[in-house]
Formats: C-alpha cells, structure tokens, sequence
C-alpha cells in the first residue's frame, strides 16, 4: 500500500486506501478494519493525505513532514483523548507548528493518522512526479508565459465614441 493512496473521508473515522474512483463517489478500503465500501461524493468528501497541509509560523508544510518528524522522535505519543499532553507532545516534536490556527482535533487526529500508519507498515513519502511530467509542466509554463507577453492589452472602453441612435418601437396599424 502507498501513501499516495491514502484518503481521509468526511463523516468517517480512520485512513482508508482509494482502490478506484467514479464521477458519484469511490471505492475506498478501511485501514482499520480492512472492509471495503462505496463512499458517496454527496455526502463525503476526500482528501488525498498527501495535499493536507498543517499551518506553522512559517511556510504551510506538507503532512508528511509531521510525520517524519513524529517518526523520528524519541518522545512517546501521547493518549489520543488528552489535548494538553498532545499539545505538549508537538511543540517537542514539531515547535514551527502554528498552535494558534492548529487546531486540538485535527492535532488528535493527527496522532490517530499517525498510529494508523504505523501499524499497517505504510512509508510515509510524498509521490514525485516522473521526468516526463515535469518537463510538459515546464513547457505548458513557458507556453503560457509567452502568450501572456505577447499579448495584446485589451480596452474595455473607448472614449469619445459616438453615441448610438435609440431606435423607438413602430406602433403596428
């Protein structure tokens, strides 16, 4: 299992693996309890792990840098259910966190999440993009840089024109 299959579901507790996607919904398995399900797209949302970013007194970092710092900490997690030991837990093993717009919910799930992955023996790596990948991003940037430059500037107005002639409704014999 890789961590770029990783989503967390609106309304649904734990981590779950994304086996397939449709236009309603998806096909999503439970890390916790290894079932599989059909989640609705009208009343879930996912979030792939590897776009949530957690809020720091700098730059948004991705979640994975939590984690690698949580992994390689010697400091024991603390119990899921305590938001002071949690809180005291982060700013040991992650002090950049910003505690003012982190929340103590999404910090416990944050613990959660990590025991998940830890348990199920998932290396937590972000997913690169391949040579090729890169290189049409590249070009659809310059692409578009170009264009941009060479452009014309568009007028929305034109001052001085000459007032248009108001045509009035013929009365019908």
């Amino acid at each position: 299992m890789e961590y770029k299959k990783l989503v967390a579901v609106t309304g649904l507790s734990g981590l779950f693996e994304l086996i397939s996607s449709k236009a309603d919904g998806g096909l999503v398995r439970s890390l916790d309890d290894k079932s599989t399900k059909f989640v609705s797209n009208r009343a879930h949302s996912f979030s792939h792990l590897e776009s949530i970013e957690v809020f720091t007194n700098g730059e948004n970092v991705n979640l994975s840098e939590v984690f690698t710092a949580m992994n390689g900490s010697t400091v024991a997690l603390p119990d899921a259910n305590d938001v002071k030991l949690i809180k005291s837990y982060f700013e040991k093993v992650y002090p950049a966190m910003d505690f003012e717009r982190v929340y103590g919910s999404d910090m416990k799930k944050m613990i959660k999440w990590f025991e998940i992955l830890k348990k199920n023996n998932i290396e937590i790596k972000l997913s690169e993009l391949s040579a090729e990948e890169t290189l049409n991003d590249q070009a659809v940037d310059k692409k578009t840089a170009n264009a941009n430059k060479t452009a014309a500037p568009k007028t929305t107005a034109v001052k001085n024109a000459p007032a248009k002639k108001i045509n009035t409704p013929r009365k019908m014999a």
